[in-house]
């Protein structure tokens, strides 16, 4: 028998080790390889990639398939050892055994075949794939077997895993995916606001983004077509919304191209057009519109300009195509943006920062990571974490800043001084 040859009992553990490996390889090989490559290495045409993202599909068999082999190798190989060493040494050749095969499993058989297969998941799991498929298959039906069991042992202690429910959706992970390269340097900040922009536009609204109504220009239908015409040419906009009695009411959207073309018609005597005939019917959205739907609208509608209303039809703001744009490629500056975007950083290392600023903006520019669940504004998030309209002197710590009120005109916060607290650059710091 091979236990009564010690060379042929050594061949023996050492081969079912290296199974053993195979099947520690494997397991995390295929595991941790990244489905999106090999999903567009199976488009391609790799056979080996298709065969990977078809046991991946099973992951209960699979994982079944490959702890049993494991499990058979492992324990098997420490009976052989055990047997022979009882042989060599009497009884202390158990103890011997112990101590030697965990050795030897531990480092050649887990550790090992993990590590490598870590380091290269893709290259582990193509390469392994075809022979695990065949042990898949062998072990089905024991596999099979064994979920049963382990899924009437969990329903006796409450636990029903046919109804489990991911926690993160398929967004959620891949904004992991996109914060955690970006850490390790593989995406740079621009890139990662641009992907985190366009998953992030499922969970907007359009109110999110919008225009507020204090700071839209607005035409007055009722004022004389040359005060019309100085408004346009002041604004630096082509479509302008028009309002008549009440601004509330708006009745048309100038389009600066059809003003001019009207100017070029009467010989530059504006006091001639008729604004009512030159202006395009206004396009009325909700401010609980999904961006994203607001975003299909524009394309559909072949336009990109709509105003805003609340459920009450009271005018909110207007948005417009690149108003969403900019939600995932960043500000689109030209030549009528203002150079200013409200934040000016201080020799001290503060920032002063107007209180209109969007917090999407200002966690995207100067990479924060402040709330904007619940305000959409710097001024928003003070009054909704103070619960009050503070006043210019008073200041507040929260989220890891200190926030100093500089100015104030009105109701409105105009100008915040915002600083780093101490426990925010521990927190950083730690991070």
């Amino acid at each position: 028998m091979i236990i009564d040859n010690p060379w042929m009992s050594l061949a023996v553990v050492v081969l079912l080790i290296i199974i053993s490996a195979f099947f520690s390889g494997a397991e995390t090989g295929l595991t941790v390889a990244s489905r999106a490559r090999l999903t567009e290495l199976a488009r391609q045409g790799s056979t080996r990639a298709a065969i990977v993202l078809k046991l991946t599909e099973m992951p209960e068999r699979l994982i079944g398939a490959l702890l049993l082999g494991n499990s058979l190798a492992n324990i098997t190989a420490s009976a052989v050892a055990t047997v022979a060493l009882v042989k060599i040494f009497g009884d202390e050749g158990a103890i011997i055994a112990s101590g030697v095969m965990t050795v030897l499993i531990l480092i050649f058989a887990e550790v090992m075949p993990k590590t490598y297969a870590i380091a290269y998941p893709d290259r582990v799991a193509t390469s392994l794939a075809p022979i695990v498929r065949f042990f898949v298959a062998i072990f089905g039906p024991i596999v099979m077997l064994v979920e049963y069991i382990v899924k009437k042992i969990l329903m006796l202690f409450g636990v029903d895993v046919e109804n489990v429910v991911g926690i993160l959706s398929a967004h959620e992970e891949l904004r992991g995916a996109i914060d955690l390269h970006h850490k390790e340097g593989d995406i740079v900040k621009k890139d990662r606001d641009m992907l985190g922009g366009l998953l992030d536009l499922k969970n907007l609204e359009v109110h999110d983004v919008m225009v507020h109504r204090t700071k839209m220009i607005l035409l007055d239908a009722d004022e004389k077509m040359s005060a019309i015409v100085d408004q346009v040419l002041k604004s630096g906009k082509t479509r302008l919304p028009v309002w008549k009695d009440d601004q509330d009411n708006i009745i048309g959207i100038l389009h600066a191209k059809n003003l001019f073309q009207a100017l070029q018609q009467f010989d530059g005597n504006a006091e001639k057009i008729k604004l009512e005939s030159i202006l395009s019917d206004p396009w009325f959205v909700p401010d609980t519109r999904p961006l994203e739907d607001q975003l299909n609208a524009f394309l559909r509608r072949k336009t990109h300009f709509a105003i805003v209303v609340d459920e009450y039809g009271e005018l909110q703001g207007l948005i417009t195509l690149e108003d969403i744009i900019e939600e995932i490629v960043g500000d689109i500056k030209d030549e009528f943006d203002t150079v200013s975007n409200g934040v000016r950083k201080q020799k001290d290392g503060s920032y002063m920062i107007d209180g209109g600023v969007p917090l999407r903006d200002l966690n995207r520019a100067i990479d924060w990571d402040l709330p904007d669940e619940e305000a959409t504004t710097l001024a928003g998030l003070i009054i909704h974490e103070a619960r009050m309209i503070p006043d210019a002197g008073q200041a507040f710590n929260f989220h890891g800043f200190r926030f100093e009120i500089l100015k104030k005109r009105r109701q409105q916060l105009t100008v915040i001084k915002v600083t780093k607290s101490d426990q925010g650059k521990a927190e950083e710091a730690l991070s």
